[in-house]
């Protein structure tokens, strides 16, 4: 089944082509109607949709796995979970069925970061109609989505403090995944060496120092979304102080 199959030969995808530039659309049209709408996406009655988005990343993530295995490319050292998008949708999950503000402090640096580099620039082979291709592209639109939901239906909202949760969250995790790395001979996160491909890796530094330098980009880019999606808080003129000016 070639949709479903191993060989892109049929499907190979093309950064920029025109199903490039329609997933890019439709991530702008989506992300746009989520903040027009806001108001009516308030409704209680959005926790079904909520419950079902959460059940349906679920579903394709086992498919993709299922897939993985049926053509003999699942392998321990690059298959588990633990690159930061893969993380992310983990996180997507257990925010959409629990509402956890910390677990949304989390995801809305990684996933709003991470994700959108992978939507404009993929690390792709599978074009339009492969099974690779929607798996790809709808959990990385939803890692955007979901966030941007809570930030913008729900109230949610960064603080100071949520950047301080990530530089917690990443110093945990990366021992644990540099440690994971060493017993399976993977390279989760590229904690390990650099991609074999050009990237942005390649201008922060050599090994080990270059995770330094992109955990600090992280925190650098994190500090910006935080400074744009934070609670402005409106100064209160004079008169609303109840200071008269004479």
């Amino acid at each position: 089944m070639g949709w479903f199959g191993r060989s892109s030969k049929n499907y190979h995808f093309e950064m920029f082509s025109v199903s490039h530039f329609l997933i890019i659309a439709l991530l702008l049209t989506v992300s746009t109607c989520i903040f027009l709408y806001r108001d009516k996406l308030k409704s209680e009655k959005m926790r079904y949709w909520e419950i079902g988005a959460a059940i349906s990343l679920i579903f394709i993530e086992i498919t993709y796995h299922f897939w993985m295995f049926i053509n003999g490319s699942w392998d321990i050292s690059h298959a588990i979970p633990l690159e930061l998008c893969s993380i992310s949708l983990i996180l997507n999950i257990f925010l959409l069925l629990t509402r956890r503000k910390i677990i949304y402090e989390i995801l809305l640096f990684t996933a709003l970061l991470g994700a959108s580099q992978a939507i404009f620039t993929p690390l792709l082979n599978y074009d339009f109609p492969h099974f690779r291709f929607f798996h790809f592209f709808y959990t990385h639109l939803m890692s955007i989505w979901v966030p941007l939901y809570f930030t913008w239906t729900k109230g949610y909202r960064p603080t100071i403090w949520s950047v301080l949760k990530l530089f917690i969250f990443l110093n945990i995790l990366m021992p644990i995944i540099i440690l994971i790395n060493n017993l399976v001979g993977g390279n989760y996160m590229f904690l390990s060496h650099k991609p074999n491909s050009a990237s942005l890796l390649d201008v922060l530094g050599p090994y080990p120092w270059y995770i330094l330098s992109l955990e600090g980009l992280l925190i650098s880019l994190s500090l910006i979304v935080w400074g744009l999606l934070r609670e402005k808080t409106a100064k209160k003129t004079e008169v609303e102080r109840g200071i008269s000016i004479p």
